[in-house]
């Protein structure tokens, strides 16, 4: 099934076809924001038997978005411009290998996952980790104050205003060279792969391969959600905030 087809570009829906005639694919769909993407379109959805695709989780393993509410009104942000700016300023960074020295260093729970020791690639990647947990990439990732309109009951919270905050931002580092190292091993198992389908190659969750990619792949996911709260956190506090729901 496709969702707003008049709004999705001939590219995308040609890489979604490529997807579909894999012989491990059992079904997939695209949603309205579908766009190219590499390998598998973006806003594509991909289902497969007993398989992981490691160029098709992507680069940025578990890239994903926050929102943090807190109970006082947005004009605050029109008031007190400079300190809002100035939290964003101070309490965030961005880049590529973007890092925290010093004391600005974070501490979270996620740093002590005994999975960082499971295998050789994440016991070497857990410095990356402590240099840049609570930063964020370059591109489209972003952290900025808004305003959240509640229009009926939900969260714990009143329907109106809100101040928010909104980030968007992955795993950083480690999840680029988790998805490098499994995408290019699973290409190397399937050399017969026709050309426009060669990055889709996948790893079967039957092989120890396949099995170290997905735990790979979760801390990942866990080190992504760590790395907002630690921005959520510290932007927050610079103001004096507490958040009201997540």
């Amino acid at each position: 099934p496709i969702w707003g087809r008049d709004n999705i570009d001939d590219g995308a829906v040609a890489q979604m076809d490529n997807a579909m005639r894999l012989p491990v694919t059992v079904t997939g769909a695209l949603m309205p924001d579908a766009h190219v993407g590499y390998g598998l379109p973006i806003g594509g959805v991909l289902a497969t038997e007993n398989t992981v695709i490691p160029y098709a989780v992507g680069v940025d393993i578990a890239c994903r978005m926050r929102l943090s509410l807190y109970e006082v009104s947005p004009y605050l942000l029109g008031q007190k411009k400079k300190l809002f700016e100035d939290a964003l300023w101070n309490e965030t960074a961005f880049g590529m290998g973007a890092k925290w020295t010093g004391a600005k260093k974070a501490q979270h729970a996620v740093l002590d996952d005994d999975a960082w020791y499971a295998t050789p690639q994440l016991r070497h990647l857990k410095d990356t980790a402590m240099n840049q947990l609570g930063t964020s990439g370059t591109g489209n990732h972003f952290v900025e104050w808004g305003t959240f309109k509640l229009q009926e009951p939900m969260f714990g919270l009143e329907p109106g205003e809100y101040l928010a905050l909104l980030s968007h931002s992955g795993s950083r580092g480690v999840g680029a060279k988790i998805a490098d190292r499994f995408s290019k091993l699973a290409m190397e198992k399937h050399p017969d792969l026709d050309k426009s389908v060669k990055h889709l190659a996948w790893l079967s969750l039957d092989s120890e391969d396949g099995l170290e990619y997905w735990l790979s792949m979760e801390l990942a996911g866990r080190f992504a959600s760590a790395n907002h709260y630690i921005i959520h956190q510290r932007v927050a506090a610079a103001i004096g905030l507490k958040e009201a729901a997540v």
